[in-house]
């Protein structure tokens, strides 16, 4: 049987259909061009009433009222006018126009070729790594396809890495710490070192994110922070690690920064604070922050094992029980505040007893500021004397329920001279200043997800609260204010945030001299003053002189005890 022939339009139809797409490709982009101004107009034109909806949504209900009535003044003005409606049209045109227009910039197709070879070598890098030779398929092999394990990418200006995915066989080892690390220092030594990068390691689906974090604001100072009673702001983080943020002062303007904030109190799971540091690394500095807000509210005794004068702001300010420098006096203080500690836990418990609250005089707080407390330590075993560390022990233990809290700050070579108390009972944990990520895990108990550096600012480093994830931060600038070195700003940002001079029991102040009358003329013992009549010859008394006494902090008590004056010894004399 012949076969007949197949009609025309069947046999070559696939012709004239693409002959027939082309044409109406042809007419649509020939449309497109010809109706390019009414397309603008109209993007335009929903743009500005998206945006009047916005505007209308965002202004709050009580007035609405008066922006309806100026929208209604306007469109009455326009109105009145000669040729206003025509202006007003022609106005409208012009800003959907504008508005309408196509401000998406051009899609780059991919990376350019110095790009291209930053994430070759890359690739070539992370071979040794994630290829096996049993693998029949290996995603990573030398001169392979960098584009399959790298799916999302970025840089920044300078053409270095800010952002990477990174895609690894399955049988990659990521579930040790060892091999993870491994892969992060590679990472972080190809892709540009002095930066911090975070790691954000997904085992299920087996792909490492890559991000370079951006630095910590070192200008925040010293100031009042938005907190309650019991919430210490140790530092700042970044906005991705926490979910609250205060509002801080920058002179004339105001910013939200997130915080890492230390709770105490008695229901505090991290009730005591250490903090290791190299020399510069800004120990003291946390810890003047730290007692200038606990003088809110509580009480402080500071011991500064440094010698060197960092708290001498604080000596007799309000609340401030006592600072003290030397071997006797810090054991006099941390005696003190050992048998305090005791006083509070049986205060507190003859009231349980007795159905009754806690008295006042355990509930305001008592914060033990140490820093450097291994100084004392040797100078104590040089002197055959108590080792003021083991004074900790009833504070470190029992500190809690009694509102004391201590704060203990040193430098990471001093970590192994610290006791066994001071290393137990601080769950809160900080370390500030240049360290490697083996030092800030031995310190914090967990490593942490960025590369440290070595160039770090002041106040710069780590912080873990108890069992709590890793945070980057930066203590606030909170400078000695005595220190020539310091700033006019940050001096007086401190000096604003101490607490007045203590004032004594009987109301009386010691006048500041008048710089206007000079200095004021001494007078010797038996001197007699203009205006005065000369005593009678006597027979001069002998002069008692008391031996020096260590300085003890004044007990708390449910109300203050009042403050003598301290009497001046000088040689008596009689008068007629």
């Amino acid at each position: 049987m012949a076969r007949r022939p197949l009609p025309r339009i069947l046999s070559n139809g696939g012709a004239q259909l693409a002959r027939s797409r082309e044409l109406a490709r042809t007419a649509a982009d020939g449309a497109t061009d010809v109706l390019h101004p009414l397309i603008t107009i109209t993007r335009g034109l929903h743009r500005l009433a998206a945006a009047g909806r916005r505007r209308w949504t965002e202004t709050p209900k009580d007035k609405r009222g008066a922006l309806l009535f100026l929208v209604a003044s306007v469109l009455l003005v326009v109105a009145l006018l000669p040729y206003g409606p025509l202006c007003a049209v022609v106005t409208l045109m012009a800003a959907a126009a504008w508005k309408g227009r196509d401000r998406a910039p051009a899609a780059s197709d991919g990376p350019d070729e110095s790009q291209t070879e930053r994430l070759k070598a890359l690739y070539e890098a992370l071979v040794p790594y994630f290829s096996a030779a049993e693998d029949p398929e290996p995603l990573y092999a030398h001169g392979g396809a960098w584009d399959k394990v790298f799916p999302t990418y970025a840089f920044d200006g300078a053409g270095r890495i800010s952002h990477l995915v990174v895609r690894y066989p399955a049988y990659f080892t990521d579930g040790e710490a060892e091999a993870r690390a491994r892969i992060e220092h590679l990472l972080a030594a190809k892709s540009g070192r002095g930066r911090e990068y975070h790691f954000t390691w997904d085992e299920e689906g087996n792909q490492l994110t890559v991000s370079v974090l951006l630095p910590l604001p070192v200008d925040i100072t010293a100031q009042r922070f938005v907190t309650t009673p019991g919430e210490t702001v140790l530092g700042f983080t970044d906005p991705t690690e926490v979910r609250r943020t205060l509002p801080l002062t920058y002179g004339d303007q105001q910013r939200d920064v997130p915080p890492v904030v230390w709770r105490t109190g008695l229901r505090s799971t991290e009730p005591h604070l250490l903090a290791l540091g190299q020399p510069g690394s800004g120990t003291s500095t946390l810890l003047r922050s730290i007692a200038l807000q606990a003088l809110q509210h509580g009480d402080v005794v500071i011991v500064d094992g440094g010698g060197t004068g960092e708290y001498a702001c604080l000596t007799g300010r309000d609340g401030v029980l006592a600072v003290e420098c030397g071997l006797t006096g810090a054991l006099a203080s941390l005696e003190w505040a050992a048998a305090e500690t005791e006083r509070r836990l049986i205060a507190a418990n003859r009231a349980h007893q007795a159905g009754h609250p806690p008295p006042d005089d355990t509930k305001r707080p008592l914060w033990i500021v140490l820093d450097r407390p291994t100084v004392f330590t040797h100078l104590a075993a040089a002197d055959d004397r108590k080792d003021p560390q083991s004074l900790l022990q009833v504070p470190l233990r029992h500190g809690r329920p009694a509102n004391v809290t201590v704060v203990v700050a040193d430098q990471l070579d001093s970590l192994d001279t610290l006791t066994d108390a001071v290393r137990q009972h601080t769950r809160a944990r900080v370390v500030l200043g240049p360290a490697t990520a083996a030092q800030v895990e031995s310190v914090l108990g967990a490593p942490p997800h960025t590369t440290p550096v070595d160039q770090v600012p002041p106040g710069r480093g780590y912080a873990r609260l108890g069992t709590g994830p890793v945070h980057r931060l930066q203590v606030p600038a909170t400078p000695d204010p005595y220190d020539d070195a310091t700033s006019d700003a940050l001096r007086q940002a401190v000096l604003d945030l101490l607490p007045p001079r203590t004032t004594p029991a009987d109301g009386e102040t010691v006048p500041d001299p008048d710089p206007s009358q000079g200095e004021p003329e001494l007078v010797e013992p038996g001197q007699v003053e203009p205006g005065q009549v000369e005593p009678e010859p006597s027979e001069p008394e002998p002069v008692t002189v008391q031996e020096p006494v260590a300085s003890k902090p004044v007990p708390l008590l449910t109300e203050p005890a009042e403050r003598k004056p301290v009497p001046v010894l000088t040689k008596p004399t009689k008068t007629s």
